[in-house]
């Protein structure tokens, strides 16, 4: 004897239809992983825009926007940072959109692996004396190696463009300086409103844990290097 099943309802095959949708929308978009990227997973980072809602990430080092002029992330195009790290920056975006809903965070650079590190090292041309002017030497690793630094800056979606900080990222000179903004304004390399621009950025990272450098304004540090080679493993 053969079982044979009733038909569906139109009601029920317009439920199942339904719910077809519906999970099609919820579910994650699937990216392929590339082996640099499983890496960073296997280590315990965390992808920040899957964290972060609303943060824009743009990798200067998986493109040849960079001072060093060449792409060493290869297919890597998320950036990732420690959980903690992750957090503070969550909180960050949050006092930042608080303010002003139509800014986000743009991060540039996240956890950068020792074994980029050590191509960037190898790569630029300037003599081993002043390397560590312009990139950490991999025997000693930077907060970047550690997971525990970010460089960014912020993006206004309504103009569709990032804020005008005085200059691009990976500038090496004294008006990506922090530290000289008032012989620089004093100069007129930079204007008032470009450092109004950075103090908007800083407000946040600072008010979420985070600290500067007196030669960057795109870079935040979230420990000392002490702090981070008592809590964190170099990523490799």
């Amino acid at each position: 004897m053969v079982s044979c099943s009733a038909p569906k309802s139109d009601q029920e095959v317009f439920s199942e239809s339904q719910r077809q949708e519906a999970e099609a929308i919820t579910a994650p978009t699937m990216y392929a992983v590339s082996e640099l990227e499983q890496r960073l997973i296997d280590q315990g980072l965390v992808d920040l825009q899957e964290s972060i809602p609303g943060i824009r990430v743009e990798l200067k080092y998986s493109t040849t926007d960079n001072f060093f002029g060449q792409d060493v992330y290869g297919e890597l195009d998320r950036a990732y940072l420690q959980p903690e790290v992750a957090d503070q920056l969550k909180k960050a975006q949050e006092l930042l959109q608080a303010e002003n809903p139509d800014y986000t965070l743009l991060v540039y650079d996240g956890v950068r692996p020792l074994s980029v590190q050590q191509i960037l090292w190898d790569n630029l041309d300037k003599p081993d004396s002043i390397k560590p002017l312009y990139v950490a030497d991999p025997k000693v690793g930077s907060l970047h190696n550690f997971g525990v630094a970010v460089d960014l800056t912020i993006y206004d979606t309504k103009a569709d463009s990032a804020l005008d900080m005085g200059t691009g990222y990976d500038f090496f000179g004294y008006p990506a300086y922090p530290d000289r903004e008032k012989q620089m304004l004093a100069e007129r390399k930079i204007t008032p409103q470009q450092v109004a621009n950075r103090e908007v950025l800083r407000k946040v990272m600072f008010a979420a844990g985070f600290k500067g450098i007196g030669s960057e304004w795109w870079h935040f540090n979230a420990y000392t290097r002490k702090e981070a080679g008592e809590k964190f493993e170099i990523v490799q």
